[in-house]
């Protein structure tokens, strides 16, 4: 019988979050500390734990089926894989950065100056792309350190928050890569394998649509509720049941998170009342 085999980082909040995401799709994986490698109970799917830069190049041998890394590391590989599916955790953003006492006038600055970074790929396609001359220094970590030991005059590395460019005295101007975790595919997967990806892909397709929209009860008079549907749109449309009380009803529909508060607001102004919002678990369309 066919299953997937899955790499993801073996550890850090990319495999913990990797592992929070099987877990919520229904997927039993048990892992212990030290494990390299684990067999779900319940869904055909073998995880191996990796580092995180080896999960590509281990996709694309053929030794894992698919992978979970950030897009960042994905671009900066540069292998022929496929982006199946974008994850929605571990968002980050690759930028530039200077030395906070700079003056920094835009990206001229970079004109024949030097960059470190652990990404030269991604950096000399944006700097191409703006027609910006300038050495990449490469290097495998504390890329923040360049600049005060004059190896270099900027940096471009990946920024979550900036505490750690603020510590080392720099400054971001620039974002050149905004990325979060994504599922990456080997394109040559047997036909039983693409089809135990597809139902991955339906669990997990289920749990985003979830996390983007949430659940809605209301009760509105029934002489406003083609205008509270108007603002209700739902999936396909707004289910509409009768109330015991004459004259009312019972509205229930999904709303986008990103639209929450200000389309409350617009319900309450049209004369919805009892307003209850529930967070979805699953969603399928």
């Amino acid at each position: 019988m066919s299953k997937l085999i899955l790499a993801i980082q073996k550890g850090g909040r990319l495999s913990e979050k990797s592992l929070e995401l099987l877990k919520q799709c229904g997927i039993k994986i048990p892992y212990g500390a030290g494990k390299l490698k684990a067999q779900s109970t319940n869904f055909p799917i073998e995880v191996l734990f990796l580092r995180d830069d080896d999960i590509p190049r281990y996709v694309q041998s053929g030794v894992a089926d698919i992978g979970i890394i950030g897009q960042n590391v994905f671009l900066e590989e540069d292998l022929p894989l496929l982006v199946t599916e974008k994850l929605g955790f571990s968002f980050c953003r690759l930028s530039l950065a200077v030395p906070k006492e700079v003056n920094y006038p835009g990206l001229e600055y970079f004109q024949d100056k030097k960059i470190a970074t652990s990404y030269p790929k991604i950096l000399q396609k944006f700097l191409q792309d703006n027609n910006i001359n300038a050495g990449i220094e490469t290097i495998s970590g504390s890329v923040e350190i360049a600049p005060s030991i004059g190896l270099a005059q900027g940096v471009c590395d990946i920024v979550s928050s900036g505490s750690t460019l603020m510590s080392n005295g720099l400054k971001e101007v620039e974002v050149i890569l905004q990325s979060q975790a994504v599922l990456i595919q080997n394109p040559e997967l047997s036909k039983d394998k693409q089809s135990l990806l597809e139902r991955l892909q339906a669990r997990i397709q289920a749990l985003l649509l979830s996390k983007e929209n949430k659940y809605i009860l209301l009760n509105a008079p029934n002489d406003k509720i083609q205008q509270i549907i108007s603002i209700l749109p739902g999936v396909k449309s707004p289910s509409v049941l009768p109330l015991a009380t004459s004259g009312w009803s019972s509205v229930h529909s999904v709303i986008k998170e990103d639209d929450f508060w200000e389309n409350i607001q617009k319900l309450k102004q049209a004369g919805a009342q009892g307003i209850l919002v529930v967070p979805i678990e699953k969603m399928i369309l």
